[in-house]
């Protein structure tokens, strides 16, 4: 009895805070974030501190390719659904059994794709090559296929989630190391059909256009993770990457909108409402690459958090629209010195700070936590200018992405969501990118590249307990309800020369 009070009373309070999104079924974890306020924060107590140490590995399903495995897990109705470049898998969730498994034939096979959304009979994902699919979800027989364009008509690239919402679609298209004319695109989750779109780059007389100087080509705002929606309001919060070419500022003097920018959208026209730029006219690669996590502070703050590869957390506060704080989860390090020829140091690096996995939120703890690298790199501006060509790598350095620094590592933070103030901080001797999964029992569950999967008190951060997972883990990690009990599951095995990471894809359950 005691055990089901704690449960209506967490719902309740669950209810009573998050106003920014309609709640998910208890055991389910639907879409990337788990709601559509991104969050990662689930309302299971089965697993609590006093009985995590038990946590035992119940079963996993190694998958038959090799990929770079950055998927979010979703979970339906003890259903676990994920993605590589061309497979799309449905497991059961109790004990990792296949139950179909489907596939697409792409022209770009070894990209990544970073999961799936499901609303009713539905899965949506989306294709390097600019499709975006429907699945029925007990058969994963294909409903329709809708292939994207960019802004200049040529097809997109799509590495992020969907997120489906009042019978919508909501995707965004990336790749700004080719100055990517990327879009946010809104489809009938019926039929595919486009019902709008919008330019992260914009072009002629759009707004924002006027941020880019004449005669250049305007690119970037790549769209790297999901979009997390204020239901409420309707409105969609975008994360928006760096602009082309990435390093060679003098290209295109001005603000570049709506690059390094959350952007906030109305779901249903696509109109533009607002935007916050948090890293002006990029220079360093500096993505806002992951899902703005939107919360409300112990306070009764509504803020948007955003973190990204500029190396801090912003709290974004919705009712006065500004920023108000910013908090670093990484080194900064030569932030503010212009890139040259010679070599410029500087922290976070191209590889560094936050990257497509973003903030959890924990309403009992009003704790933010994000994972992060930490990790420099030197650049080298090239000499001339450079000259865009369709498809190609449009950089402007002469050594590409940079060099990287020898020494990397990670961390894991709590932030104060009202103050920024870090109520603590862990470091992890590799890179820390897996997802996190927040519990109303006052639980954190993450994983990181150095191949363990952690258990830690979301008051303090002390480790109740660690698994070796012996695979470096890069795609989610979620908590959910299948046969009758909590489990964990954990993507894992990630496969990134970038992040200098080496596994063999697998997704690991855990329960009691």
């Amino acid at each position: 009895m005691r055990y089901i009070n704690l449960m209506v009373f967490c719902l309740l309070l669950c209810s009573s805070v998050s106003v920014w999104a309609q709640t998910p079924a208890p055991g389910d974890w639907p879409s990337y974030a788990r709601d559509y306020a991104s969050t990662g924060y689930s309302p299971l107590l089965e697993i609590q501190r006093d009985n995590v140490s038990k946590l035992r590995q119940i079963c996993s399903y190694s998958l038959p390719e090799q990929a770079t495995f950055e998927s979010s897990l979703v979970v339906v109705g003890g259903t676990m659904y994920f993605t590589t470049a061309q497979y799309t898998y449905a497991l059961d969730a109790s004990n990792c059994n296949l139950r179909w498994r489907v596939r697409r034939e792409t022209q770009t096979p070894g990209r990544t794709v970073r999961g799936a959304a499901i609303a009713e009979n539905r899965l949506y994902r989306g294709f390097s090559d600019g499709y975006v699919v429907a699945y029925d979800v007990a058969s994963g027989d294909q409903l329709w296929a809708t292939r994207l364009t960019e802004t200049d008509g040529r097809p997109a690239t799509i590495a992020a989630s969907p997120v489906a919402w009042n019978g919508m679609v909501f995707i965004g298209t990336s790749g700004a190391e080719r100055a990517c004319g990327c879009i946010v695109a809104a489809l009938d989750g019926a039929t595919g059909r486009v019902m709008w779109t919008f330019a992260l780059a914009p072009i002629g007389d759009a707004a924002g256009a006027e941020t880019w100087p004449k005669g250049v080509r305007v690119g970037g705002g790549s769209v790297w993770t999901s979009i997390s929606i204020d239901t409420n309001s309707g409105s969609l919060y975008v994360s928006a990457g760096n602009p082309g070419p990435d390093f060679f500022g003098d290209y295109r003097p001005g603000a570049n909108l709506f690059t390094g920018s959350v952007v906030v959208l109305d779901a249903k026209s696509g109109a533009l409402r607002t935007w916050y730029q948090l890293v002006p006219h990029d220079i360093h690669d500096w993505d806002q690459a992951a899902t703005p996590a939107l919360v409300n502070t112990r306070s009764g703050r509504h803020r948007a958090m955003a973190a990204g590869k500029d190396g801090y957390l912003h709290a974004i506060d919705i009712d006065t629209k500004t920023i108000a704080w910013k908090t670093p989860v990484t080194s900064i390090v030569n932030a503010d010195v212009p890139l040259s020829p010679d070599g410029t140091y500087f922290c976070p690096g191209t590889a560094g700070g936050v990257l497509w996995n973003g903030p959890a939120f924990s309403p009992e703890a009003n704790l933010v936590f994000v994972n992060s690298i930490d990790w420099c790199s030197t650049v080298k501006l090239d000499t001339k200018a450079p000259v865009f060509e369709a498809g190609k790598q449009f950089l402007g350095s002469a050594n590409a992405f940079g060099d990287k620094d020898e020494r990397k590592k990670g961390w894991i933070t709590a932030v104060d969501a009202d103050t920024g103030v870090v109520r603590w901080r862990r470091e992890s001797s590799q890179p820390i990118v897996a997802g996190i999964a927040v519990t109303a029992s006052g639980l954190v569950f993450t994983a990181g590249l150095d191949g363990d999967f952690l258990a830690l008190e979301a008051a303090t951060g002390k480790v109740l307990h660690r698994v070796p997972l012996k695979q470096p883990a890069g795609g989610g990690v979620v908590t959910y309800q299948a046969g009758g009990a909590q489990r964990i599951g954990v993507a894992a095995g990630l496969d990134d020369t970038i992040l200098e990471a080496k596994g063999s894809p697998v997704v690991v359950v855990f329960g009691l």
